[in-house]
Parts: C-alpha cells; sequence; structure tokens
C-alpha cells in the first residue's frame, strides 16, 4: 500500500493492485474566492500550489472516490482534468447524478457490499460539524473502509469531527491505518467543520495501534491547526509515534 498525499484533502491511494485518486482539489493556486466563513477571508483558494504536475497526478488512475461535492474535494479543475470514462465512486444517488450531468460515464454509489477488482468498499458515516443548523448546512459526507486480504485495512474518515459514528466505525472493522482530514477548518461562531488536535486524539485513543495519517492542512483559508502544532500536541500527548502529518507530495509505504 503506498499513500501520497498531494494537498488538502486530495490523496492517492495504491491499494492491492488500483491506483485511487481521492477528493481531486487540482486548481492551481488562488483560483477561487475564499470560503466566507470568518477566518483567513484575505486568502483565495487553493493557498497553496500543487506539488506535481496534474499529468503526474492522474497518470495511472483506475478509479475516483469523491466522499462529497464541495469545492476543496471536487473542484472545476478536477471537472476539468479528469478523464471522463474513469470510474467514478459517490456517497449517494444525489451526488451520483450530478457526477453524470458533469459528464462522467461511470459512476456508482458506495454502500457497504461494493467491490471493486476484488477489493472491498465499505461506505462509513460522518458529521461535518457539531450541531443541527451546521450539519444541514454543510450536507452528507462519507468515508471509505478499504478492506482486501493482501492489505492492512484502510479507513479514509473523511471530512467529519469525531463522535461516536466514528468511534462506532473503528470498533466494527479494527483498521489499522486511518487517513484522518485534520486541518479543524472552522466557521466563525458555529465550530469546527473537520477533525482538530482533541478528535485526532479520541481516534488514538479508539484504535491505539493504528498509524494515523493527518491530511487537510493549510490548504484552504479556513484552516486553524498548522502541522507544526499538531505534531507538538501529539508529542505532549504520548502519541507521536503514531501520528504521520505528511507535506504536500510525501509518499508513505505500508
Amino acid at each position: 500500500m503506498r499513500i501520497q498525499h498531494i494537498r488538502n484533502a486530495t490523496v492517492i491511494l495504491q491499494y492491492a493492485g488500483q491506483t485511487f485518486l481521492i477528493d481531486p482539489m487540482l486548481a492551481e493556486q488562488g483560483r477561487y474566492e475564499p470560503f466566507a466563513v470568518g477566518y483567513g477571508e484575505q486568502l483565495r483558494n487553493p493557498t497553496v500550489e500543487l506539488p506535481m504536475p496534474l499529468e503526474q497526478i492522474l497518470g495511472g488512475v483506475d478509479a475516483v472516490i469523491l466522499t462529497h461535492l464541495h469545492l476543496d474535494h471536487y473542484d472545476e479543475a478536477a471537472k476539468e482534468a479528469i478523464p471522463k470514462t474513469l470510474k467514478v465512486f459517490v456517497q449517494n444517488e444525489r451526488d451520483a447524478d450530478l457526477i453524470r450531468a458533469d459528464g462522467f460515464l461511470d459512476v456508482e454509489v458506495l454502500t457497504a457490499q461494493t467491490r471493486f477488482n476484488g477489493i472491498s468498499l465499505i461506505k462509513t458515516q460522518g458529521e461535518h460539524g457539531r450541531g443541527e443548523a451546521l450539519l444541514q448546512q454543510m450536507g452528507d459526507v462519507c468515508g471509505v473502509m478499504f478492506k482486501h486480504a493482501a492489505e492492512k485495512t484502510l479507513y479514509l474518515a473523511g471530512d467529519t469531527v469525531w463522535y461516536e459514528g466514528v468511534k462506532r466505525e473503528i470498533d466494527a472493522h479494527d483498521p489499522e491505518i486511518i487517513i484522518v482530514n485534520g486541518g479543524k477548518n472552522s466557521v466563525q461562531g458555529q465550530g469546527a467543520l473537520i477533525m482538530g488536535e482533541d478528535d485526532i486524539y479520541e481516534v488514538h485513543r479508539a484504535a491505539p495501534g493504528a498509524v494515523l495519517i493527518s491530511v487537510h492542512m493549510e490548504a484552504v483559508n479556513h484552516w486553524l491547526l498548522p502541522r507544526a502544532d499538531l505534531k507538538r500536541f501529539a508529542q505532549h500527548k504520548g502519541f507521536d509515534a503514531k501520528l504521520l502529518i505528511p507535506e504536500d507530495g510525501e509518499s508513505h509505504i505500508f
């Protein structure tokens, strides 16, 4: 298994002989307006460049996974660049209809029993913030559990905070590697939309043997948790040996 963090939530996963492009935000630095959330609104998105050319990111991809369709997980640049014949997995029929309307020809909704070339892709639950008002505003999200007899079980948590549903997924599947979106991106006055340091620590407590990989950091205007601060927090809490915080473009093999 090879996990390459590209930028923000975008990851290239090589798993059981297949290559997945996950949550592609592929625009050049500064293409989009800032998110109007009360933080960093002087910065255009994405706030940093891609670490490699688009051709390198897209080369050899077998399937795309979109955990949801917010701009920082699926943008105009991705719509333009990704071949329309590639397999695309989405979380629900609403997203499937939107992706088909963008011209993609092979779109499938993830379930608890999805299979792709021998790999189990299990849709997992998530909550994109806390409180009914914020959850309604942010909409549905999902994660994915990857399973194959020749690989470690990988849990891609997606855009979620720590809550009981994440613990249930960990308890049910016992993942050995967990990718969390950990930039503590927030809406002013309404709180975090994804995991921050305390959430990530709770994930570690629920799965103390798992390797955690924190992505979705330092790439769009409303992140609040820097990589360096998360590293110091993990050292203070004593789980830094179980936490990877990759730079953009960095890869790890398991």
